[in-house]
C-alpha cells in the first residue's frame, strides 16, 4: 500500500462504563478503530498510546500489520504486561479494520473465511440464593442461550465475586479508591458444589454450565472443587488458581477431569505456552485486545490447535463493542474456537459504538460490513466523560489480602 497513517488519536468515553478507543486515520481518509480498554487502568493505557505509540505510527504503512506489531513489541526494551499489550492490541485492531475497509471485505474473510455459520456464546446468571439463581438461568435460556455461567452467593458473606444483590452485576465501583470485600474460601468450598448440583438438577443435562472461581484457590483446594463438581458436568471451571505459577495446575489436572479454562489476565502467548503444550487447560481465555490484538490471538490459536486446546476469549462489558467485533471475526474463522463470553454492554455503549455484529438466540455473528464493522459516534461519545472506576480488592476474615 502507498497510503500512510496521518493521525492516531485516543478517545476516552463512559457511556455506562469507561472505554478507551484508538482512532487511526490514513492519508486516503480511511479510519480504523481499536479498543484499548483495561478495566481500572484506562488512563495508563491512554497515556501509553498518546505519549509513546501514536507518534510512532504517523507516516507508517497501515497495510504492514504484522511488521507494525513486531515493531511495537520487539522494538521496545520494556515489553509485555497488560498496559503495553492492550495498547499494541488497539493498534492491531485498528490496522485490521483499515485493511478490511480498504479491501471492501469483513475481517473474517481476510483471515481465511468462515469455518462456522455462527459463534456460540455464553452469558451470565447470578443469584444470591439457589432458587434465585435457577430463575436467572431460566431467563437466560429463554433468550436462546445454550450455555450459561452460574455464580452463587455464599452463606455468611456479604459480597461474592460475580453476584449482585440487585439486578445485574457490575464489579467496578465509581471512585478512586477500590471497595474492600471479605472472602472465606472454606465457606465457598462447602456451598458451591451443592448449589451448582441443584442448578444442574433444575436445568437437566443439555444446558452447558460454566463457573468461575476467580483465582481464589490453592492447588489442592482447586483439585477438591474440580472433583466435587464432576457430577455437575461443567463445560468448564474457570481461573481456579492465581495464574502466576502455572506448574500448580499439574496437581489440579491430576485429580479431576473437570475441564479447565484460564488466561483472561494473560497478555502474551508465552504465558500460555506451558499450559497448552502440557495440556493443563482446555480453554485459553485471552481477550483479543488485552493479549495484543487479532495478530497475536491468531498465533495463540495456532499454538493451541495441535494440542486440542480451544480459544474462548474473555468478553465482559469492559471490552468495548470494537473488541467484541474483533473477537467475533477471529472466532468465525478459527477452527479451534470454543465459545465466546458475552456479558453484554450498557445501552448507551451500543449507541456510541454502532456495530454490525449481532446476538441472536445465544449466538453471535460479526456481520459482513467491511473491516471490523464498527463505527464510533464521536460527538455522542464526548457527551459521556470518563469517570474513575476501580475493581474491588478482597481480604480474608483475618484481614490479610487475597486475590480478587
Amino acid at each position: 500500500m502507498s497510503d500512510r497513517i496521518v493521525a492516531a488519536e485516543v478517545l476516552l468515553t463512559s457511556p455506562g462504563r469507561n472505554y478507551v478507543t484508538l482512532k487511526i486515520t490514513t492519508a486516503d481518509g480511511v479510519v480504523g478503530w481499536g479498543d484499548a480498554t483495561l478495566n481500572g487502568r484506562e488512563l495508563a493505557v491512554a497515556a501509553y498510546l498518546r505519549e509513546h505509540l501514536c507518534p510512532q505510527l504517523v507516516g507508517r504503512d497501515p497495510g504492514r500489520i504484522e511488521d507494525t506489531w513486531q515493531y511495537l513489541y520487539r522494538g521496545a526494551y520494556w515489553r509485555r504486561g497488560p498496559v503495553t499489550m492492550t495498547a499494541i492490541g488497539a493498534v492491531d485492531l485498528a490496522l485490521w479494520d483499515i485493511l478490511g475497509k480498504t479491501a471492501g471485505l469483513p475481517v473474517y474473510r481476510l483471515l481465511g473465511g468462515a469455518v462456522r455459520d455462527r459463534v456460540r456464546a455464553y452469558t451470565h446468571a447470578t443469584g444470591w440464593e439457589t432458587a434465585q439463581l435457577c430463575d436467572a438461568v431460566d431467563a437466560v435460556v429463554e433468550r436462546g442461550f445454550t450455555a450459561v455461567r452460574v455464580q452463587t452467593g455464599v452463606p455468611g458473606l456479604d459480597t461474592v465475586y460475580g453476584v449482585g444483590r440487585g439486578p445485574g452485576y457490575e464489579p467496578a465501583g465509581r471512585g478512586t479508591v477500590p471497595a474492600e470485600e471479605t472472602w472465606d474460601t472454606a465457606a465457598y468450598l462447602r456451598h458451591a458444589p451443592t448449589a451448582l448440583a441443584e442448578v444442574r438438577a433444575h436445568v437437566g443435562p443439555e444446558l452447558a454450565l460454566l463457573h468461575d472461581a476467580h483465582h481464589r484457590l490453592t492447588p489442592i483446594e482447586a483439585a477438591r472443587l474440580g472433583r466435587a463438581l464432576e457430577p455437575v458436568d461443567l463445560y468448564w471451571l474457570e481461573d481456579v488458581t492465581p495464574c502466576e505459577n502455572q506448574e500448580v495446575l499439574r496437581r489440579v489436572r491430576a485429580h479431576t477431569t473437570t475441564p479447565l479454562a484460564i488466561g483472561e489476565v494473560f497478555s502474551t502467548i508465552w504465558e500460555f505456552q506451558q499450559l497448552i503444550t502440557e495440556q493443563l487447560i482446555d480453554h485459553a481465555r485471552a481477550a483479543v485486545t488485552h493479549a495484543g490484538g487479532i495478530s497475536s490471538l491468531r498465533r495463540l490459536a495456532a499454538l493451541a490447535d495441535p494440542w486440542q486446546v480451544r480459544i474462548s476469549p474473555h468478553g465482559p462489558s469492559d471490552v468495548s463493542p470494537v473488541a467484541m467485533a474483533a473477537a467475533l471475526h477471529v472466532a468465525l474463522a478459527t477452527p479451534n474456537h470454543g465459545i465466546q463470553e458475552y456479558m453484554g454492554h450498557p445501552e448507551p455503549a451500543h449507541e456510541v459504538f454502532r456495530h454490525a455484529w449481532s446476538c441472536v438466540d445465544g449466538h453471535l455473528h460479526p456481520g459482513d460490513a467491511p473491516g471490523l464493522g464498527v463505527d464510533v459516534d464521536e460527538a455522542l461519545a464526548a457527551r459521556y466523560p470518563y469517570e474513575p472506576a476501580l475493581l474491588p480488592v478482597a481480604r480474608r476474615r483475618d484481614g490479610s489480602m487475597t486475590d480478587w
